[in-house]
């Protein structure tokens, strides 16, 4: 097998589960080592309570060919954080990927609630967890990255710059929040790019991850049989598939010219090639504003 990201050192911040476990993990089949952050460990879970740990990343970065180091941290933390990069300074001398899926909000916003209606801490706090926490990981790192040219951080968020230009997301805090970070990778993207580094912005589908798959009662093997219910999910993904994006980003000596861009996982399959686990390439962030959005039945057809 190719490792074109051997010798490469990764940092996944927030890679418990979701996006961050499978981009940890696709590019730890690249061959990097990666060190996978989060606050849910097998000593102690996260106010999640779910089962995922950063340990079970970790084992799962190893297992595809990579090195995985699982680091407990809080991200809003400066001096947990200031701790972590020195380690890595300390134990690789260099830092070749950021990426910055910090997240933990899913159960902070209410569906279609006005600003005036919103539990107001409940709003605040779900604009810390996913703002300050990828602001503070990256005062923090880009001085380690920045130490060698070709540096790459990918900024984690959902929604493309264009799609959530022209529709509402979810709730005042959901939507500013997912805004703000395609904003982050626009300003990285100037203050890297003539400092030999690339900043993105990268999207997912709609991704089945360990969350959605128990909210719709079904399981990574048989995710179709929620079709009957949420026909539109059948242009979902799973988390490898924005891994693989990911991956590709890393190993790609012509990534500048991505530079301070909003991309997608569907977007950069067509660029780079590569699939989803099962071979198909869905483009979520076509089809749901000319399948779904448009009021038509479900049908993936030139969508994956």
């Amino acid at each position: 097998m190719s490792h074109p990201l051997e010798g490469k050192v990764a940092l996944v911040a927030g890679a418990t589960r979701g996006a961050g476990r499978g981009i940890a993990v696709e590019l730890g089949a690249a061959g990097a080592t990666v060190y996978v952050t989060g606050r849910s460990t097998r000593a102690r879970r996260s106010e999640y309570d779910r089962p995922e740990t950063i340990e079970d990343t970790a084992d799962l970065v190893t297992e595809a060919g990579g090195h995985g180091i699982a680091v407990p941290a809080d991200h809003l933390d400066p001096a947990q954080v200031r701790a972590l990069v020195d380690r890595i300074e300390r134990e690789q001398g260099r830092l070749d990927v950021l990426v910055n899926d910090i997240w933990g909000g899913e159960k902070l916003f209410a569906w279609d609630s006005p600003l005036w209606e919103h539990d107001l801490d409940d709003g605040l706090w779900l604009l810390r967890l996913a703002i300050d926490t990828h602001a503070i990981t990256s005062h923090h790192a880009l001085p380690l990255l920045l130490r060698r040219p070709g540096g790459l951080v990918v900024e984690m968020t959902d929604g493309t710059a264009e799609y959530n230009r022209d529709n509402y997301r979810t709730s005042f805090f959901y939507d500013l929040a997912k805004t703000a970070v395609l904003r982050m990778a626009f300003a990285l993207g100037h203050e890297l790019g003539g400092r030999g580094a690339t900043a993105v912005a990268l999207t997912p589908g709609w991704m089945r991850s360990e969350m959605m798959l128990d909210v719709f009662e079904v399981r990574e093997d048989n995710w179709r049989d929620a079709l009957d219910r949420v026909p539109h999910f059948a242009i979902s993904e799973t988390p490898r598939y924005v891994g693989r994006a990911v991956a590709a980003l890393a190993a790609d000596p012509d990534v500048a010219r991505f530079n301070g861009q909003s991309l997608s996982s569907g977007q950069l399959a067509r660029v780079y090639g590569f699939t989803d686990l099962d071979g198909s390439r869905p483009d979520a962030w076509r089809y749901l504003p000319e399948v779904q959005d448009a009021g038509k039945p479900a049908d993936t057809t030139g969508y994956r």
